[in-house]
């Protein structure tokens, strides 16, 4: 199953986004979120040190996307026994998505009233809610994203499973090839809710230890493989916090005007003209005059 697709390489004048695949905790342990670890008591609290670890240097926003609102619920209750959510509001204030569109939009609004005044805030959501469907985390509301596991859909769906057959039946498509194909656009809308303009930057961290396969990787569209790195397709904890270091740290210096021009930014010769043949000279008054004078002779 090749599916048609065209992506647009980004115009940028520095690496703005840096994605990462973490596929262990400090421990070593494998971060797995698929359906039989979900339950895994392990797993949930190495997401949990994850997740109060990059809060910590990480500043202003940043968004935390799980596979359901099951899920998520079952680990924000781990992790509220465990103390993990006390440790994460000692960086961050915490907001969580719901099922309620005004209680969702009321957390959303909070949310960012956090990060307006320097307080910094993460937000728990679904990546296949209603935040990962239109908001945009633009500027310093979104400073990085992370998402736990792969948002695969809900496979016993009776709409999912007619779909699922008329492929198969009509185009030969794999059942497996689509969910997959599937669930990486979706990870990758969740993505691209941080880099909304030509001044953002963002972590993008893919939790789970699937993200490194071929299968899931190549998957993913070119403009997020093409900064992919190969020493961060296979981190622990603890290496995606040093490297997300140094990356927030070359975010933080200035750039010059100079180095936008011819990327991001038009140069004088992309304005006046094609920035391969000589522009047209600007006419002036004298000319226009002196063109003027000549019909008149000519009558």
């Amino acid at each position: 199953f090749v599916p048609l697709t065209k992506t647009f390489e980004m115009s940028l004048s520095r690496q703005c986004i840096c994605p990462m695949i973490v596929t262990r905790g400090s421990d070593q342990m494998p971060l797995n979120a698929n359906y039989n670890n979900r339950s895994d008591r392990t797993i949930i609290a190495n997401y949990g040190r994850m997740i109060v670890e990059i809060a910590q240097v990480v500043p202003d926003g940043m968004v935390v996307f799980f596979p359901s609102y099951r899920y998520m619920e079952e680990v924000v209750a781990s992790w509220a026994n465990g103390k993990v959510l006390e440790q994460i509001t000692k960086n961050k204030l915490l907001f969580i998505e719901t099922q309620d569109v005004v209680e969702t939009t009321l957390a959303l609004e909070n949310f960012k009233r956090a990060c307006d005044c320097g307080r910094g805030a993460v937000f728990f959501s679904v990546a296949r809610g209603k935040v990962a469907e239109g908001i945009d985390f633009d500027k310093h509301y979104g400073r990085a994203v992370v998402i736990i596991g792969i948002p695969f859909q809900y496979t016993l769906s009776k709409i999912l499973r007619a779909r699922l057959e008329y492929m198969k039946e009509k185009y030969q498509i794999e059942e497996g090839d689509f969910l997959t194909f599937d669930a990486m656009r979706q990870s990758s809308q969740c993505m691209g809710r941080v880099i909304r303009s030509k001044t953002d930057y963002g972590l993008m961290v893919l939790a789970d230890q699937r993200y490194a396969r071929a299968d899931k990787r190549t998957k993913l569209p070119s403009w997020i493989r093409q900064y992919i790195q190969d020493q961060h397709c296979n981190l622990s904890t603890d290496m995606a916090v040093t490297a997300a270091k140094e990356f927030l740290a070359k975010m933080t210096r200035q750039e010059t005007f100079a180095d936008q021009v011819g990327t991001i930014l038009l140069s004088v010769d992309d304005i006046q003209g094609d920035g391969v043949s000589m522009a047209p000279e600007p006419k002036t008054l004298k000319d226009e005059a002196a063109k003027g004078g000549a019909r008149k002779a000519g009558k």
